[in-house]
């Protein structure tokens, strides 16, 4: 993920950018912490209080008994608000974002114009059912066991601490959505590649309705991750219940340190993406262009920086003709496309040293592109020992895409397969080897809300699942 790197607190004279805070509903601006980043020269933010971080468990949280339709009556109502964005507090936030993020303003513009499509009543209430079962957030829901005796279970709202990623604004959108259907309190530690999105989100279903309880449930502030005066203090079963993570290796093993009894990890663990390309895209011309188009289009959203994005593809065929495909591939990878750069920063010189040694191994390894950023591809016999990114993709040939289904592990997130007939082909040996999501090729980058995530039902982890048993 393209995460800014926090160095050191930055001069008080840098002119940091001032990043606001929402705690248990209320703005509260300030810049007392600055910080140092690389992209944007510099952020400040109000001092934490660490008291006003947490709830106290003496009573409920403000949305606990809450009814869920009126929660997603206000979601509703936000997404609406969202669109219109009367108090600008989205356009702020768009401005924001387009000084210090790495996509381009476009892209970002056209996330933000997106977001207000997951706050739709159908979609919410699928989530619901879905995820939880009903509405068992409502009201206890009884049961009779085979041994006769009734059991009642209820879905309780959780007090969770979020660790958003900053990769997409759409994490900052899902985490509150998701947050708000629970009934729970929720501090959400803001990214440093996205200090913006939650706040505006939050700022405007205030707007709405001022003082809801839901709005009362929602903290977002930014500290530096790994911080041990913050998180040793608050990381803990007597103030929160979970800690739903998202990131990198380092961000998730930093806060499993704080995993114990009555504390829980929801993690959304860092992944890669492949696609699986059957013979039958050889068909024509015209149908190669075709596949050609939409595996570039699942191998580039947010210029490769999604966990979706496919980085290697592994393409059942000739080698004359897997070189073909490479050819078209890499002349689509150049393709500006709702959240794709035409052009990316240039490939980095150790990787370029890397690929400069490939071109020499012909015809063992071909590579098809330059390291100017509008794309390239790396075609050989195995999948090869770095990191594909910044529109670099590897193409692997295989005998037959049951074969390819041998590269996929427990770290591979979303399949995209081509033709969509044969996912049936291979969708149970991927699910053997730890694959989660299994796609059509090019449908990569589309919304699961109200379905599985990451191999589990986000609400269903998040909740806490109580019993009252004769």
């Amino acid at each position: 993920m393209n995460v800014v790197t926090i160095d050191s607190p930055s001069p008080a004279d840098a002119g940091p950018t001032a990043v606001p805070h929402i705690i248990k509903g209320e703005l509260v601006q300030g810049h007392e912490v600055p910080f140092r980043s690389a992209a944007s020269g510099g952020f400040a933010t109000p001092r934490i209080d660490i008291n006003t971080l947490i709830w106290s468990r003496r009573e409920p949280g403000p949305a606990f008994h809450v009814a869920i339709d009126e929660i997603i009556d206000l979601l509703v109502a936000t997404g609406a608000a969202m669109r219109r964005d009367a108090g600008g507090f989205m356009a702020e936030a768009l401005e924001n974002m387009a000084r210090t993020s790495t996509l381009e303003r476009r892209i970002l513009k056209n996330c933000y114009e997106d977001l207000p499509s997951l706050y739709e009543r159908k979609l919410l209430e699928f989530a619901i059912e879905q995820d939880l079962g009903g509405k068992v957030l409502d009201d206890w829901h009884e049961v009779m066991r085979p041994n006769g005796r009734a059991a009642r279970y209820r879905s309780f709202p959780p007090r969770l601490i979020h660790i958003m990623a900053g990769n997409t604004p759409g994490v900052a959108s899902v985490s509150i959505l998701r947050a708000a259907l629970t009934k729970g309190v929720h501090l959400l530690k803001m990214p440093s590649n996205d200090l913006f999105t939650a706040t505006a989100i939050l700022r405007t279903m205030r707007s709405v309705a001022p003082d809801h309880p839901v709005v009362r449930s929602f903290s977002a502030v930014y500290w530096r991750g790994g911080d041990e005066a913050i998180e040793s203090r608050i990381f803990r079963p007597q103030f929160f219940d979970k800690l739903v993570a998202w990131g990198g290796e380092a961000a998730l093993r930093s806060a499993k340190k704080y995993i114990g009894p009555g504390f829980e990890l929801v993690a959304f663990d860092p992944k890669t993406s492949i696609s699986l390309i059957g013979r039958e895209a050889f068909a024509s011309p015209e149908t190669l262009a075709k596949v050609a188009a939409l595996a570039a289009a699942d191998a580039t959203p947010y210029n490769q920086g999604a966990c979706v994005s496919s980085r290697i593809q592994y393409v059942e065929g000739k080698r004359e003709q897997v070189d073909a495909y490479c050819a078209a591939l890499q002349q689509e990878l150049g393709t500006e496309r709702r959240t794709t750069s035409a052009v990316v920063g240039r490939v980095p010189t150790e990787l370029r040293e890397e690929i400069d040694g490939l071109r020499g191994l012909e015809p063992e390894f071909r590579v098809w592109g330059g390291y100017e950023g509008k794309g390239l591809v790396i075609r050989s016999e195995e999948p090869v020992d770095f990191y594909p990114d910044g529109k670099i993709v590897n193409v692997v040939p295989v005998a037959s895409l049951k074969d390819a289904v041998g590269f996929a592990n427990v770290a591979t997130q979303t399949v995209g397969v081509y033709p969509p007939e044969r996912k049936v082909e291979v969708r149970e040996a991927l699910a053997v080897a730890g694959v989660q999501r299994i796609v059509s090729l090019g449908q990569a980058i589309g919304s699961n809300f109200g379905i599985s995530h990451d191999g589990f039902f986000p609400l269903h982890r998040m909740v806490r699942w109580v019993n009252d048993e004769d």
